[in-house]
């Protein structure tokens, strides 16, 4: 194989690889860097291939210079003032771009592996599943294959001897590498900054115009999963509430109360405590960018990185801006908060707020319900009988009603998703005067592996009613659930698989296709691979890690894993070093040719033959000969093989033809064994 060395000092076998391996780690980041700032990399990396081709010429420092503050400014201009984790990480991605025209000898090729060996490091933000892992480490892979080339670019087979290497070294230090994950004591930050900011992750948000959620329904992008310590409760009882909205301008939905200002903080990663109970269960959520949590109704916090918010609901310290494990309990210890006090006036006020204005059918419809029926809990049923009884339509497709859209659904469409009649319910309880409030949160979700855990897409986003009964408190009422029993109880594939829009506009979703059962089961598999992925490898930390030490005999604290990962790291340099002073001592070496003329230079020495260190092999077949005639030709055949090996054609031999001259070798070195063996003479007293 001929290796060109162009004029810039690098050779293209080994730049070949460094840039398969930039290409492979930019990979990782294509969901969040902007359009353009993909385009200058892949351009400025495939210029540095035509000028190592001969085709362009690497800029001088004047046009770099111009092309640096240019790519900068318009990155500064896309920012737009916004910096966090996420923009720092996007233009240290530039500035490896940029890094490529400057790449002219060796020293610079050095500089761009140890950038790229970060940038592996840097995918790890933002992309943690096992399938994006393994391609950082196939992009790590290929840079110190590309090391090796750098460094014998002539060396014959010099591809296949550097996996070979690698894959040694590998297997050597895998065990070592394994044991300090387990033991390793894991230690939670002393402070953290929220990684992303203005980043687009589907999810649901904190306002909602009926239809809003029906976009919800066309993404199957995982939202979180849920292990349960006990039995899996019914599909109908998985309400997964996430946040209320309570305030109506006669179209959107809001949040009456503003978020309040958080501090900065962390938030631990993994909040399980030891095996689940019966009545506990774990969600490990998705990265949403937001700061509330799901949780099922009559839910009590259990781990330390969740607190309780005021309606029920569960909050993080600050934005979710990557996978959060959780842990909630319900049951037994739960506390049903729903019983209590009596609605202040201001929250009265509050949950009975309507615009002054606007749908006059449903006020008035609203003001003949409540005087035909007994009681707030009597008028909310006759709503839902309504809705279950007349011609309303339960749709992905629903019609555009702009103004006065409580009256064009309940009067004249009839026809609308989940969000349009829980609005539209809500809207009526309170035109009749009693308090009620839209929840915005999941329903549903897929049952994994036989019970293993519940898996709850993007397309479960559900918004339902609670109405405030004297007797019970807050309640649920869910409009769907009357008009389409089938979204609730089995989900929303089976309930609008007769309209057949279930995912319509995601073409490339495997949920989309789910008659074709091989697609879903590896869809299923490829989860279930993932989520231990997630729980055991990245959700690898303090309190997981204690309870996993719990369980081995003496019970291992914080201190013990200190001093057991401290022993391991002794014993391995220990041994290594042992390993070292024994092949150095012995005369061991990974070249085989090597190890033959050690052996040879044993078996002389054992004879009473001193020779001197720098003796070459012809000389020392001559003392050979003086003490030994008869050994004096195998002796000399033997060195000349030597010779012919490291000062000869066989030395860049092909592959094949090396082993047979190995082989060759052998057999001489045996031959000089049995003459030693067969001669009775004594040996003379070398000179």
């Amino acid at each position: 194989m001929k290796v060109e060395v162009n004029e810039h000092g690098i050779p293209t076998c080994a730049l070949i690889w460094l840039i398969a391996s930039f290409g492979i780690l930019i990979l990782p980041q294509f969901d969040r860097l902007p359009v353009w700032l993909m385009a200058v990399c892949i351009t400025l990396a495939g210029w540095r291939w035509l000028a190592q081709m001969g085709r362009f010429r690497l800029p001088g420092r004047i046009l770099r210079t111009t092309i640096m503050l240019a790519t900068v400014a318009l990155y500064v201009a896309t920012v737009n003032g916004h910096f966090s984790v996420d923009t720092a990480a996007s233009f240290f991605v530039l500035a490896v771009g940029l890094k490529w025209l400057e790449t002219r000898a060796s020293r610079d090729f050095y500089v761009l592996f140890f950038i790229l060996t970060y940038l592996a490091a840097v995918n790890f933000l933002f992309q943690q599943g096992i399938g994006w892992t393994l391609m950082n480490l196939a992009g790590v892979v290929f840079l110190l294959i590309g090391l090796q080339l750098l460094n014998a670019p002539t060396m014959a087979g010099a591809i296949k001897a550097s996996w070979k290497r690698l894959g040694m070294m590998t297997l050597k230090t895998l065990p070592i590498v394994l044991l300090l994950f387990v033991f390793f004591p894991r230690m939670s930050p002393l402070w953290s900054v929220p990684l992303v900011s203005d980043r687009g992750i589907t999810g649901i948000s904190d306002t909602m115009t009926p239809g809003s959620i029906s976009g919800l329904a066309q993404s199957s992008e995982r939202a979180f999963r849920a292990t349960f310590g006990g039995p899996i409760p019914a599909h109908r009882d998985r309400y997964w509430r996430g946040l209320i909205l309570d305030r109506f301008d006669g179209e959107t939905w809001d949040q009456w109360d503003d978020a309040p200002l958080l501090r900065p903080g962390r938030v631990a990663l993994d909040g399980g405590i030891g095996a689940l109970k019966v009545n506990q269960y774990d969600v490990l959520l998705d990265a949403t960018n937001q700061q509330w949590a799901f949780a099922l109704e009559n839910s009590v916090v259990v781990s330390n990185n969740v607190q309780s918010a005021p309606g029920e609901l569960f909050r993080f310290r600050r934005p979710a801006d990557t996978s959060v494990r959780y842990r909630m309990a319900f049951g037994s210890e739960g506390v049903n908060q729903r019983d209590g006090d009596p609605l202040s006036d201001l929250d009265r006020r509050r949950y009975l707020q309507l615009p002054s204005d606007g749908n006059p059918r449903a006020r008035a419809l609203a003001a003949d319900l409540k005087q035909n029926t007994n009681g707030p809990r009597a008028l909310a049923q006759s709503i839902l009988e309504r809705f279950r009884y007349n011609e309303y339509f339960y749709t992905l497709r629903p019609p555009v009603m702009l103004e006065n859209g409580v009256d064009a659904l309940l009067f004249d469409e009839k026809r609308g998703f989940c969000a349009h009649y829980a609005s539209a319910a809500t809207f009526l309880l309170r035109a009749a005067g009693v308090p009620a409030r839209v929840v915005v949160g999941y329903q549903g979700g897929e049952v994994v592996a036989e019970g293993e855990y519940v898996l709850v897409r993007q397309y479960d986003a559900h918004a339902w009613v609670e109405v405030w009964l004297s007797e019970s408190g807050w309640t649920r009422m869910d409009p769907t659930a009357a008009i389409s029993p089938d979204r609730i109880e089995s989900g929303l594939r089976e309930a609008v698989a007769e309209e057949g829009s279930f995912l319509e506009n995601n073409w490339t979703s495997p949920q989309r296709y789910g008659d074709l059962a091989v697609v879903q089961w590896a869809s299923l598999y490829m989860d279930r691979l993932n989520y231990q992925w997630q729980r055991w490898v990245v959700g690898y930390q303090g309190q997981s890690q204690m309870d996993l030490m719990s369980r081995l005999p003496g019970g291992l604290g914080l201190r013990e894993l200190g001093y057991v990962s401290a022993g391991l790291v002794g014993v391995a340099l220990l041994v290594a070093g042992l390993i070292s002073l024994w092949q150095q001592h012995t005369g061991r070496s990974r070249d085989p040719y090597t190890r033959l003329l050690h052996r040879w230079h044993r078996l002389v020495a054992r004879r009473g033959i001193g020779f001197e260190a720098g003796d070459t092999p012809d000389q020392i077949a001559r003392k050979v000969g003086q003490a030994y005639p008869a050994a004096q030709k195998p002796a000399e055949a033997f060195a000349r093989g030597v010779n012919n090996h490291y000062y000869g054609a066989s030395y860049q031999s092909p592959r094949h033809t090396r082993k047979q001259d190995l082989a060759r070798m052998r057999r001489l070195l045996a031959n000089f064994r049995a003459a030693l063996h067969q001669t009775d003479k004594r040996p003379l007293k070398s000179r």
